[in-house]
């Protein structure tokens, strides 16, 4: 009786152990902030997100790419706490289907397209007319990732979008377009100039004046779905004087406020 009595301590303690175990595999989980965000932030985003990490004990994971295909994913049920979209429009349908949690949604930054070319190239790119020049450019798709829905408008407004559409090579998202220039795959590519500016390999022919251009913006906001008790805090943290250092920096342009 003595050893069955010891196996069922035993097996209790060890019991008690697993389940110990498995919450604090469960709180760990529930700390960490899954923050879904656009492809030309990965960079900036990863830098503030270290500096959340710092200052909280949190941990952040970030899945970056295409604005739309986010949204998608949003609305697909994918586990997230917070968005960052390149644009309004993205936002506005998941604020449409009640997936964003009232209140929470602020504009945080703006950007600029640039047209670059190859860092090889000789080819100087004085206005949009110039683009005419060009067999093929590469434009994040233009029917539905923000970054190329810019592109197209700013063409459209300059009148050259009827002629260069049948020369655009569509990417997945504004990196991939950048890098499609980078490879010299493409000759010329339209993309934030923040992305343009961290590359060696490609090089900046034309900036477009922000007059010229359409309205960027990139807003933020916590998704009505998320349990995590940072996902305000980090929405929060991305307008703090720390943040806003990291985004300038890298190019973008500020709109969270004082």
């Amino acid at each position: 009786m003595s050893r069955f009595l010891e196996s069922a301590r035993l097996l209790a303690q060890a019991l008690v152990v697993c389940l110990a175990l498995g919450a604090a595999t469960r709180a760990a989980a529930a700390e960490e902030l899954r923050v879904f965000a656009a492809a030309s932030l990965a960079d900036a985003l990863a830098e503030v997100g270290r500096g959340f990490q710092a200052a909280s004990g949190s941990s952040v994971s970030f899945n970056f790419g295409a604005s739309s295909d986010l949204s998608r994913q949003i609305r697909a049920g994918a586990p997230a706490d917070l968005f960052v979209s390149a644009d309004a429009a993205q936002m506005d349908a998941l604020e449409r289907e009640g997936l964003l949690r009232a209140g929470s949604r602020r504009d945080l930054l703006s950007n600029t397209l640039v047209v670059i070319v190859p860092t090889a190239s000789s080819v100087r790119v004085a206005a949009a007319r110039d683009l005419l020049g060009f067999r093929s450019i590469a434009l994040a798709d233009p029917q539905a990732v923000p970054a190329g829905v810019y592109a197209r408008a700013w063409l459209e407004r300059s009148g050259l979008w009827p002629e260069l559409a049948p020369r655009v090579v569509p990417t997945l998202h504004v990196r991939a377009a950048l890098a499609a220039v980078e490879s010299e795959n493409v000759e010329a590519g339209i993309v934030y100039r923040t992305d343009a500016a961290g590359s060696t390999r490609a090089r900046i022919a034309l900036e477009v004046p922000r007059a010229e251009g359409p309205k960027i913006v990139y807003p933020v906001a916590v998704l009505a779905r998320s349990t995590s008790p940072q996902a305000q805090h980090f929405a929060s943290y991305l307008r703090t004087p720390a943040a806003r250092a990291v985004f300038e920096r890298l190019g973008f342009v500020w709109l969270g406020g004082e």
